[in-house]
């Protein structure tokens, strides 16, 4: 396979479906000029093609190990990394004053998804770093920003995330590591964390903890809980490594798929660690950098569909069965349906980006209920779309796909992760129904209206198009009412699955109308459109149907009954 960084469709996206421009016209933004950002997605592009995707089949041939307590990478990773880091790459959107670009997330985010096209398990290195990042500039002190930013900017030193425990998953309130207060400012941390990706490396450097810990008078639950800097190597004032902290990798995970990103289960023993943040505020802290990864989850789940893609589509060129198999229709129908996904995929993922973009750039609510609005269907959609397309892509290869030599599988196993990271799937759309629908369904409601309003405008150039996407934004206004008149919160969550999903349903057709009209109504686009329109969008009809039963008959059947 030779692989294609898919710059000139992020680019088109970018121009004319998900509104980058307007950034332009802010002042936050004035300078991110078209000139500028070609040359930073081309830069991407490059990097991806010619030194990221080498690595990949590395990463899952050889995966990251655990050699008498030193966390050996992949072969290649290193490398890899380093140039990652010196092309400025890890934080474009970090801030000027501490050495980062600057730049919109929308280009961060562009990154992320070329990075999971061409590595997934080496791009959640950066990704997490740039999720560290962000919390670090909103929440933490200046004497910690001043210390940790730069580093963790330049790539010189690596952040993590470190939440889960054994008994404290989803419910993280329930977690019982502890923090000590040392007497001089610092405390110690004690506990025991799970699932941390990239919690060590041998790339050099510092790896940075961020760890949700208790402190004495914290009481119980999420209220009671504090966030820490807890580093593998003390820093001195200058940044300068000292000792090594109290913290050691225990083990690392034997994963269904990205093996050469090591998950490490993670044991502090009292170490030193800063408090970011007020005492006992950490989840506000933390979520920062949750909704930050959202969004790069929602990325890599584009990413892992683009590559997933682009394997299927060069085997069944290849595969001879009465002819190349892509001359079948069956074939046909999978690859169309690979690749019209994930441009819907992208549009939705590019057009949060923007709205998170506006938000910073503008402070405006609206901007901001917009971003709120689109995380969830973004980051749930876009993870469902690779892990649909990379299992697609293993039944286009026929039985070739069930052979691990061939790769395809290896896109199916990496992205599988991304429908539970950040938050499940399922919790998505639990927040989509439930927090952000408790302004009365004012910011979908408002959503929606734009999307009639400019399928309205296409209706007398594309009616064949236009009108199904107006009646699907029609059914979505009238299952948004029926969602936010209903009191029982189970009642909403019983359906919170299908209805994100016909929301980005609808979203979609939306995207391709919009990429068709750019297009002219004549060319690839405006096909792609068509089989979206006509063979995917209907798919909203039945969702809402699902999403309006109600909770009733989930909890129509006793225990006894389920394992009847």
């Amino acid at each position: 396979m030779t692989y294609r960084a898919q710059v000139e469709d992020i680019r088109f996206v970018f121009d004319h479906v998900a509104a980058f421009g307007q950034l332009r016209d802010t002042e936050r933004y004035a300078e991110t000029s078209e000139d500028l950002t070609d040359a930073v997605l081309e830069g991407m592009g490059k990097l991806c093609e010619e030194v990221i995707y080498p690595t990949q089949r590395n990463g899952d041939l050889t995966p990251a190990v655990l050699e008498n307590g030193v966390v050996r990478s992949s072969p290649g990773f290193k490398d890899a990394f380093a140039a990652i880091a010196e092309g400025g790459w890890v934080a474009v959107s970090g801030p000027e004053a501490y050495g980062g670009m600057g730049l919109p997330i929308s280009l961060t985010t562009a990154f992320n998804e070329l990075m999971t096209s061409s590595n997934m398990a080496l791009g959640l290195c950066p990704l997490l770093t740039q999720g560290q990042c962000e919390a670090l500039e909103h929440h933490a002190s200046e004497e910690i920003k001043s210390l940790y930013l730069p580093k963790l900017i330049s790539g010189e030193w690596t952040g993590t995330m470190n939440l889960t425990e054994p008994g404290a998953g989803s419910d993280v309130g329930a977690l019982t590591t502890r923090a000590e207060p040392n007497g001089d400012g610092t405390y110690a941390i004690t506990g025991q964390k799970i699932f941390i990706t990239w919690g060590d490396h041998d790339f050099g450097g510092n790896v940075c903890h961020l760890v949700l810990a208790r402190l004495p008078d914290g009481v119980k639950g999420t209220k009671g809980i504090s966030l820490f800097m807890v580093p593998k190597f003390i820093p001195d004032a200058d940044g300068n490594l000292g000792p090594a902290n109290d913290l050691k990798v225990v083990s690392l995970e034997h994963k269904m798929g990205i093996h050469g990103s090591p998950t490490a289960v993670m044991q502090f023993d009292g170490a030193k660690g800063w408090l970011v943040g007020e005492p006992h505020k950490g989840m506000a802290a933390m979520f920062t950098m949750m909704n930050n990864a959202r969004l790069g989850v929602a990325a890599q789940g584009v990413g892992a569909a683009e590559g997933a893609y682009q394997k299927a589509l060069d085997y069944a060129k290849e595969r001879q069965q009465f002819g190349p198999i892509v001359n079948h229709a069956d074939v046909r129908r999978m690859l169309l349906s690979m690749k019209a996904d994930t441009f819907a995929s992208r549009a939705i993922v590019m057009s949060c980006a923007v709205a998170l973009d506006m938000a910073a750039a503008t402070g405006a609510e609206n901007w901001k209920a917009r971003a709120a609005l689109l995380t969830p269907i973004a980051k749930a959609f876009a993870t469902d779309t690779g892990i649909d397309v990379a299992e697609q892509g293993v039944q286009v290869h026929g039985g070739m796909g069930f052979i691990e030599e061939t790769g395809a599988a290896q896109f199916s196993r990496d992205v599988r992760i991304t429908a539970i990271y950040e938050g499940t799937n399922g919790i998505q759309a639990m927040d989509l129904v439930g927090r952000k629908m408790m302004d009365g369904g004012e910011a979908a409601n408002v959503l929606i209206d734009e999307i009639e309003a400019d399928v309205e405008a296409a209706r007398a150039a594309m009616p064949e198009l236009a009108e199904p996407v107006w009646q699907a934004c029609e059914s979505l206004r009238e299952a948004v009412e029926w969602l936010v008149s209903q009191t029982d919160m189970n009642t909403r969550f019983a359906g919170s699955v299908p209805f994100t999903r016909a929301f980005a349903r609808v979203l979609g057709g939306y995207y391709h109308l919009k990429a068709a009209m750019a297009e002219g109504g004549e060319g690839a686009r405006s096909k792609l459109a068509r089989f979206y329109i006509r063979r995917l969008l209907p798919e909203h009809e039945s969702l809402l149907t699902y999403a309006m039963a109600g909770a009733d008959d989930l909890f129509a059947f006793s225990l006894d009954e389920l394992e009847a």
